[in-house]
């Protein structure tokens, strides 16, 4: 007979590869889709010029690749053979995103007069 820890470790061990780390970044990739769109839209209570458009579209890009993201996690927690792999490669777009984020902030940051 088991001890009851460790068989309950074996059990969130096998529910781990369908839920894990994507469970985590399909909902945080749509609110962050969300917070671009927030930035965009609060952008354009200001006067229109070209740093503007500019930070716009890098938005806009940022909010493609927090969905692509999204996609490749939710693709992920339903794949059985590249679920893994798949996984991977949303976190790392996940990532590409979080920078671009950053990189629209502090350009946002010194477009501020």
């Amino acid at each position: 007979m088991k001890p009851p820890g460790k068989l309950q470790l074996e059990v969130i061990h096998e529910r781990s590869p369908a839920g894990g780390l994507s469970a985590h970044i399909l909902p945080t990739s749509a609110t962050m889709i969300g917070v671009c769109m927030t930035v965009m839209s609060i952008g354009h209570l200001g006067p229109r010029d070209d740093m503007r458009l500019l930070i716009d579209r890098l938005l806009a890009v940022d909010a493609l690749v927090f969905l692509a993201s999204a996609l490749l996690s939710f693709i992920s927690m339903r794949a059985r053979r590249s679920g893994a792999r798949l996984e991977a490669w949303g976190e790392m777009v996940f990532i590409a995103g979080l920078g671009l984020l950053a990189l629209g902030a502090v350009t946002l940051a010194f477009a501020l007069r």
